[in-house]
């Protein structure tokens, strides 16, 4: 919850638009981290939002380019 945050923060200062998904679905299932929160941002801005988070030192939080 606190890295979403953090991520949320992070992206929230670049003015990229972004989409936290299952934060709802966390909190029905009671916070075991069974259904991991995610964010997604726009394609268009996926290279931007990578290298925030890289120089950030959390680039281990992403996933994969596909």
């Amino acid at each position: 919850m606190v890295l979403v945050s953090a991520i949320g923060a992070l992206l929230d200062g670049a003015n990229i638009h972004h989409l936290v998904l299952d934060q709802n679905m966390s909190i029905i299932e009671g916070s075991l981290g069974i259904l991991p929160r995610r964010i997604l941002v726009h394609e268009d801005d996926a290279l931007e939002a990578r290298q925030i988070l890289t120089d950030a030192g959390l680039s281990h939080e992403l996933r994969g380019d596909d």
